[in-house]
């Protein structure tokens, strides 16, 4: 069994019974009850590993450049971005690590994450928790908005800090494609009218696991069936219902279904080629971003569907075994801080939705909120917002995944 399979099946095998881990620093000395000063004493002159996906270029620079240009120059903290292509990976170091019985010197001090990533390691004894009120910027958190205080129906208790907010979108040029499908019904049976032109990224890869789940609400009927703790019986019936969609459609996806894109800056690059007409990311922006540089289409029209696209909240997380944890706090309280959450927010950035409340920073801070100009062709936030879906117990995501790879993929 090779190392990725190893770790993995060890996910799968974790207790479900959560684990909590103690707030305390690599060597024992707890920063529960310190001062925030005494924190940033503590983290200076140091660094931090914070491991994320990595496939996007404009989000490596935001983190590189600006959020680490803020922790050289504010603290003397150097901060090393590890890429990734999926989130799991850095979970299985953590994993790996504990198996070996790596307690306080781990390689990995922060990661970003959310949804079943979350749930293993807060159900595996894995995540750094107890610590949100000592971070200053914790005050611009809403955690009494359930949305924020449970990562995919898995309460956060403290044990990871909200970054941002997505919400899934497709995208169209109207030079090529006079209607768009505006449902997953229309969408299917476009697919099937125009064979070759449309295809999706391989679960468990973040963008296609999510367009899986759309078809998955299609199937049920409504998200509302769905809603609650995973019930297997519930979940054959609408499972046998999905896998024969997507089956039925796969003849007619790009190369016959045969193969499909590993990621989702590859289904992107086969949009901007005209090899397929539709794209889609959980980060509507991304349409605005790819047509300033060039990459897509000006007709470029990003939208989304009359029967509701999915949003959710992701964060940051810091595991039990860092030995850099002063730093991490300091790392997750600058990006909770409005300017932080502001310059992501610009469309020449990343132009992603702040996880913070905004009425509650500065007013020159709101000011340039409000003057923000989104770009023309990106599906606006509010219309999105109104159909918003939201995101399944992680449970439920899980199987779909495993479901998907066996009953479609294979």
């Amino acid at each position: 069994m090779n190392k990725t399979l190893k770790w993995a099946f060890l996910a799968s095998s974790l207790s479900l019974a959560p684990l909590a881990v103690s707030a305390d620093t690599a060597d024992g000395e707890s920063l529960i009850g310190k001062s925030w000063e005494d924190i940033t004493a503590m983290a200076r002159g140091g660094e931090v590993n914070w491991f994320l996906w990595g496939g996007s270029d404009n989000i490596n620079q935001y983190v590189s450049e600006y959020i680490g240009g803020i922790l050289k120059e504010d603290y003397d903290i150097k901060l090393n971005r590890v890429g990734l292509s999926d989130t799991v990976e850095a979970v299985n170091i953590v994993l790996g690590e504990k198996e070996s019985g790596v307690m306080d010197k781990g390689s990995v001090d922060m990661i970003w994450i959310n949804g079943e990533n979350f749930r293993t390691m807060k159900q595996g004894g894995l995540a750094y928790c107890g610590y949100t009120d000592t971070l200053p910027n914790n005050k611009l958190v809403n955690w009494d908005n359930p949305a924020i205080a449970n990562d995919f129906g898995v309460p956060v208790d403290g044990c990871e800090v909200p970054w941002s907010k997505a919400q899934f979108a497709f995208a169209y040029d109207t030079a090529r494609t006079e209607t768009p499908p505006r449902s997953i019904g229309e969408l299917i049976d476009w697919a099937k009218a125009n064979p070759g032109k449309f295809t999706y990224p391989a679960p468990p890869d973040f963008n296609g696991s999510v367009f899986v789940r759309h078809v998955f609400y299609h199937a049920a009927g409504g998200v509302d069936n769905l809603l609650g703790d995973f019930d297997q019986a519930k979940f054959d019936e609408v499972a046998e219902k999905t896998w024969a969609i997507l089956n039925d459609l796969e003849p007619s996806l790009w190369r016959e279904g045969k193969t499909y894109p590993t990621s989702i800056a590859a289904m992107e690059q086969l949009y901007a080629n005209s090899e397929v007409d539709l794209t889609f990311n959980y980060e509507p922006a991304g349409v605005g971003l790819n047509i300033e540089n060039g990459v897509f289409p000006p007709t470029t029209q990003g939208y989304g569907l009359t029967d509701g696209t999915i949003g959710n909240t992701n964060y940051t997380i810091i595991p039990f075994n860092s030995p850099n944890k002063a730093a991490a706090l300091v790392l997750q309280n600058v990006l909770l801080s409005g300017e932080a959450q502001l310059q992501k927010a610009l469309p020449d950035v990343w132009g992603t939705k702040a996880a913070i409340e905004v009425s509650r920073t500065s007013d020159d801070i709101q000011a340039k909120f409000a003057a923000i100009k989104t770009h023309p062709n990106v599906a606006p936030a509010a219309e999105l917002a109104k159909a918003a879906l939201p995101e399944l117990q992680a449970s439920w995501i899980s199987a779909i995944e495993k479901g998907w790879i066996e009953n479609v993929g294979n």
